[in-house]
């Protein structure tokens, strides 16, 4: 059986990291002889729509393209916190036999018979709109919070002098701009830097990408 991995966290910077789901579900892979063919891992919103969300794309691409059986996810709101969003991508998947497993759910799309699992559908909803309801809360009490503090004086944003300026940026990660010139692919660079131990996320290359102009 070839799978594929799909890991997500929220944050945009270095903050989060997507190593432990990755960790989890080799292991999960591992013990039950399942081939991983191929990781991906983003930096972005749960919350944003599929289209927005170009390593999620390219992830489902490949497993149409190569023959995938089984995508393989840390927990659903890693899949999306959006219930319609997440409907439509376990719809495309369903569509096109392609089976996901949910590691802390303990669900599967389809059953070890490759019938449909009925139960799940149901789950995916119920689970989806917990997703929703609790992005939906964080939002408002965040900006609420927000609120508060500039009508007490607090002066919000980053502080003067934390950004960094593009020949900083140049100076820091000289090989990553080098790769993007040559046009390689930020997924293939995230990974490079993960492997030579470089903290520089898919947004941090994504923000270089735009700083340069390239």
């Amino acid at each position: 059986m070839k799978a594929i991995i799909y890991a997500r966290v929220s944050s945009t910077t270095d903050r989060q990291s997507t190593d432990r789901q990755v960790a989890d579900l080799n292991k999960y892979a591992q013990a039950n002889g399942i081939e991983v063919a191929e990781t991906f891992e983003e930096h972005i919103s749960g919350g944003k729509r599929n289209s927005d969300r170009p390593i999620l794309m390219q992830a489902i691409e490949y497993a149409k393209a190569n023959a995938i059986d089984i995508v393989l996810l840390s927990e659903l709101s890693r899949l999306g916190r959006s219930v319609y969003e997440l409907q439509e991508v376990v719809k495309e998947l369903r569509d096109n036999k392609i089976n996901a497993f949910f590691q802390k759910e303990g669900i599967t799309l389809f059953n070890t018979d490759g019938s449909e699992n009925i139960v799940t559908p149901i789950l995916i909803t119920v689970l989806g709109v917990c997703a929703q309801i609790e992005r939906e809360n964080i939002a408002y009490r965040l900006n609420s919070g927000r609120k508060q503090a500039i009508e007490k004086g607090v002066k919000m944003g980053r502080k003067e002098g934390t950004t960094m300026s593009v020949a900083d940026k140049k100076a820091k990660y000289p090989e990553v701009i080098k790769m993007l010139e040559k046009g390689q692919k930020m997924t293939d660079i995230a990974a490079w830097c993960k492997g030579k131990g470089i903290k520089c996320s898919i947004a941090t290359i994504k923000r270089l990408k735009k700083d340069l102009g390239l």
